[in-house]
């Protein structure tokens, strides 16, 4: 099952030159599928430590096998693998999860396009924040979760691609259904349902990854298996349901993005957030001291209202003049405004 993979121990070196732990690629596979006893042949003639069981050997990337030593039965002595530059880790982490993340993601989504996208916004996350994901105990499941959680962001509603490009379902009428019957759970179901029966986590780590209780988790699978099997168009068990999600995706593949390009846009993305950041820090300072020059440097109090004064009548308005005022009037209109009259007024 493409599904139920274990991720096994490979030393790899972070930016600093401390080893840490992080998913090599599977030998025979190309994408880290491989069963339980898939160790390398010829590893006991080798004088390699055996593997232990339940773990998984995968071999380093880009074809690189370390030097044979003195053929010798202790396996202290057998030489360590050659460590990663934290590129090369990064790459043998896409090369082991893409294929199998893409097919989770479309279990979730029902959109190859969607699923693609969540992939590569999930692997430029972990390159961003690639110093934590490379110590994590679990760096498949950083990027799983990160994944699944883009798949099922609320604003993925909001874009309009989703509407302008309708898929097909797919041919056969179990998978339409179960297909069907998954996109129809709400989204905690369908991802609860997808890491217990597809991923094979434990109830705990399904909890754990979808925010939950172990006992909310169990009502949510419990629920999610209901629903599902009475969808189909034949009567399933729900331990058979791994097949089922194993098999409706197997033609779905990633993009043809590469690692490289994935890294590539993910510094550039880093340098875009830098650089707006740098710009409203910039404009928040100009605003500030600006602010700060032309505010008042000292206190203005303010004018208190107006308050009407009591006890004063109020101020009569002028009425019509009576005869004597246009009297003075028209003959203050008619004697010179100039001359020795103004200067010698006449005594009466």
């Amino acid at each position: 099952m493409f599904f139920r993979a274990k991720v096994g121990p490979t030393e790899v070196a972070t930016a600093g030159g401390d080893p840490v732990t992080a998913p090599g690629a599977g030998p025979g596979t190309g994408t880290g599928t491989g069963t339980g006893k898939g160790t390398r042949s010829g590893a006991a003639a080798s004088g390699e430590p055996p593997v232990p069981s339940g773990t998984e050997w995968y071999q380093q990337p880009l074809g690189t096998e370390p030097d044979s030593g003195p053929d010798t039965d202790d396996p202290a002595s057998a030489p360590a693998p050659p460590r990663l530059t934290p590129a090369q880790a990064f790459d043998a982490l896409y090369a082991y999860c893409a294929p199998t993340l893409v097919q989770q993601t479309y279990l979730l989504t029902g959109q190859r396009r969607l699923a693609r996208e969540a992939v590569e916004r999930a692997f430029q996350l972990a390159w961003h924040r690639w110093p934590e994901v490379a110590v994590d105990r679990d760096p498949a499941g950083w990027v799983r979760a990160a994944a699944h959680d883009y798949a099922l962001s609320p604003w993925r509603r909001l874009d309009p691609r989703a509407f302008q490009h309708r898929e097909p379902p797919p041919a056969d009428p179990t998978g339409r259904a179960l297909l069907t019957a998954l996109l129809e759970l709400p989204p905690p179901y369908r991802r609860t349902l997808l890491l217990y029966d597809g991923v094979g986590l434990d109830l705990p780590d399904t909890a754990a990854e979808t925010e939950a209780s172990t006992p909310a988790a169990a009502g949510r699978l419990l629920y999610a298996r209901a629903t599902v099997t009475a969808r189909l168009p034949q009567a399933v068990a729900p331990d058979d349901l791994n097949r089922l999600l194993a098999a409706l995706p197997s033609d779905v593949r990633p993009g043809p993005t590469k690692p490289l390009a994935l890294r590539t846009r993910a510094d550039l993305r880093a340098r875009r957030w830098i650089h707006a950041a740098i710009a409203f820090t910039t404009l928040l300072l100009t605003t500030t001291a600006l602010t700060l020059h032309t505010a008042p440097d000292h206190y203005e109090p303010p004018v208190p209202p107006g308050t009407p004064v009591q006890g004063i009548p109020p101020r009569a308005a002028p009425g019509p003049l009576s005869k004597t005022e246009q009297k003075l009037r028209a003959k203050l209109r008619s004697e010179a405004t100039a001359g020795p009259e103004r200067l010698h007024p006449e005594a009466h």
